[in-house]
């Protein structure tokens, strides 16, 4: 059942002021300043009680009007008020790093949409929290759609829904460094066994072929619950790694270079059983119903559960400047999946 918002007329708070970006409600919570010279850091060092428990009910927070004189050191220091272990590049995604623990986004062709993902659902680790800082908005296109995962789960056929949190996901991985980042760059280091030992810490399968070449495979929920409300949410990246969600010419391609188990990424049930197209056009549907998106604005930060809230990239024109950083890891065999008690 969707849990109902508290009144934010209700919510007691100083020297900012909470409101919504949509009519109904919905994420993300607005959090501005009532006056020009309010520091964000210190204000969210005395409110971590308000921003966590807000987080907790919309999943998502914005926070508009501050002003950011170094906009890469103040959202570091922004998101070691909520966690103390930020996330270092871990070399999976190519990204800018501008800070010691701040990066650029994905890079990723403009005229193409970034799909909803819950970051890092596929490895072991994943950060509970996401924070994105706006430098300078497109001039057309470039938001980051934010979708509820809570009401994914809700929302996904029962059917759909009781295969996926039974049989989990497989993700398969062929490391080409033609089509994507090499081995060496993910693992960053050149040492076999310390590729096999990092596997094995992240329990995945391996296996060395043909020419230095790598494959790993690992199964993962779809679903957990979050560890502080214990709500259910849909959290996975069949949308990155499933052939459906690629576009007509690139699935040609691949499908007529690779064999199903070499192409570069994949995804099955966790039996080894394929997952339909059409599952994953309902799940997209799903996706597309409940996605909310919202232009940025020079100097807003966007703060994210990352369990209970997935997030996309729309196509964009013109330069567009984003800053990233991430942070409060938590581990999927740490925390309840739904599937342990599934009905």
């Amino acid at each position: 059942m969707k849990k109902s918002k508290p009144s934010i007329a209700s919510i007691n708070v100083e020297k900012v002021k909470l409101g919504y970006l949509q009519v109904d409600q919905q994420p993300p919570l607005v959090i501005e300043p009532t006056s020009d010279d309010l520091d964000l850091v210190s204000w969210a060092n005395d409110n971590q009680g308000l921003i966590e428990s807000q987080l907790d009910t919309y999943g998502a927070l914005l926070f508009r009007g501050f002003k950011l004189p170094s906009p890469t050191t103040m959202l570091e220091q922004f998101a070691l008020t909520n966690c103390s272990d930020l996330f270092d590049d871990n070399g999976e995604h190519p990204r800018e790093a501008l800070g010691s623990k701040v990066y650029t986004p994905v890079f990723y062709p403009n005229d193409k949409k970034i799909f909803w993902h819950n970051e890092n659902s596929f490895n072991r680790r994943s950060p509970m929290r996401i924070w994105f800082c706006c430098l300078q908005p497109s001039e057309q296109g470039g938001e980051t759609p934010i979708v509820d995962s809570r009401e994914v789960y809700n929302l996904i056929d029962p059917e759909i829904r009781s295969e996926f949190e039974q049989k989990q996901i497989k993700y398969i991985r062929n490391y080409n460094p033609q089509l994507g980042l090499s081995w060496q760059k993910i693992f960053q280091t050149t040492d076999k066994k310390e590729v096999e030992e990092k596997c094995k810490d992240n329990l995945m399968s391996f296996e060395w072929k043909e020419g230095d070449r790598l494959q790993t495979t690992c199964i993962r929920p779809s679903v957990v619950k979050h560890p502080r409300t214990g709500e259910k949410s849909w959290f996975n990246q069949a949308q990155h790694w499933h052939l459906y969600f690629l576009d007509p010419i690139t699935r040609e391609v691949f499908s007529s270079s690779f064999s199903e188990d070499e192409l570069p990424r994949n995804c099955c049930y966790g039996d080894g059983s394929p997952i339909p197209d059409a599952v994953m056009e309902a799940v997209e549907k799903v996706y597309q119903k409940l996605e909310i998106s919202f232009s940025w604005q020079k100097e807003d930060i966007l703060m994210l559960d990352n369990i209970l809230m997935a997030h996309a990239r729309n196509p964009f024109v013109g330069e567009r400047k984003l800053l990233v950083t991430m942070g409060k890891t938590f581990q999927y065999d740490h925390c309840t999946t739904a599937q342990d008690n599934a009905p």
